[in-house]
Formats: structure tokens, sequence, C-alpha cells
């Protein structure tokens, strides 16, 4: 019997590598100033906002956006649970996460996702990545312009729409039917 840490069965060049990488570079203090520890608090226990915005960005880019079946797979999927570096993250954190930042996360899910594929990182056709290594390349093929750039973005927002669109319809019935049953988000 080997034994292995979750940082072990994780190949560098697994995808969900990628997307924390990037997540650290993304300015998330806004998500923080509700957890801070202030003159007037004491601040409250959390998890930090980025292990949560990586679940739903890695998520996304996989096209789950079941918060209750992203919960479950920080249980079982080798990747969501390195996200969690062994953090218990249940469904009603994942789902209130989602609500109560809803405007703050399209809009930074969508520039990230446009930045991963404007440095073809993924794929907007499938929204995943298969996970080939790629050489990074810093020629001047590498460089692109502010316009290649503002169509990713669009791209991406169109992607994000599309990805979403059963959101609300998921939300109205959910509102009609109160049931617990279903995840919020």
């Amino acid at each position: 019997m080997h034994m292995f840490s979750l940082d072990q069965m994780i190949r560098e060049d697994h995808p969900v590598r990628i997307v924390v990488s990037y997540v650290e570079t993304v300015d998330l203090s806004e998500l923080y100033a509700d957890i801070k520890a202030t003159t007037d608090g004491v601040g409250r226990d959390a998890i930090d906002p980025r292990i949560l915005f990586s679940l739903w960005l890695f998520a996304t880019l996989e096209s789950e956006i079941n918060g209750r079946r992203i919960a479950e797979l920080t249980t079982r999927h080798l990747a969501s649970m390195w996200i969690c570096g062994g953090i218990s993250v249940n469904y009603h954190t994942v789902c209130e996460f989602r609500t109560a930042h809803r405007d703050l996360l399209d809009k930074v899910f969508t520039n990230s996702i446009a930045s991963l594929h404007h440095h073809g990182l993924i794929n907007l056709e499938t929204i995943a990545q298969d996970g080939m290594r790629v050489r990074a390349s810093a020629g001047s093929g590498s460089f692109r312009s502010t316009e290649g750039l503002e169509k990713a973005r669009q791209k991406a927002k169109a992607n994000m729409a599309e990805v979403f669109k059963d959101e609300n319809d998921d939300e109205d019935h959910s509102s009609r039917s109160r049931r617990n049953s279903s995840c919020c988000c």
C-alpha cells in the first residue's frame, strides 16, 4: 500500500493547478470585506473566498453549475478536493457564496474565462481543457491586441450567459415550490 498526498495525486499539468494559480492573481478584495476583523467587530470564521471562487470557476469550466453537485465533488473528485485542501465545504456554503456575490462573480468569471481563453488555456467551444501539456511561448506570436482580448471577453460573456441560462428558471421554480431538495444556485 502506498500513501500519497492530494498534491502528489494531481499532475503538475492538471487544469485545476492553472485555475488556482490564476485565481491567486485575481483581485477578490471585495469578497474579504465581510470576513475581515475590524474595530467594530471580530469578524467571523469563514472559508477563504479564493477556495470558493476556485471551486466555482473550475466547476464552470467543467460545465458544472449545480451547487449541490459541486459540494459533492469536494468529497470525491481529486481536483475539487485539492482546491479545498482538506477544508470541509457543504452545499449551503457553496450556494450562498454564489447567490451572495452573483454580480461580482459573473463579472469576474467572464473576465477570467476570457483571459484563460485569450491565453489559449481553455477552449470556449467545449468549456473544458483536455489537460494536454502545452509549452509556453513568449515569442511575438504570443502577444495579443486589446481588440483580441475584447473579442475573447465578448465570447466568454456569451458563454457565461449560455452556461447559466437555466439558472433563472431553476430559481423561479424553486421559489414557487420552496422545496429544499435542490440548491438555490
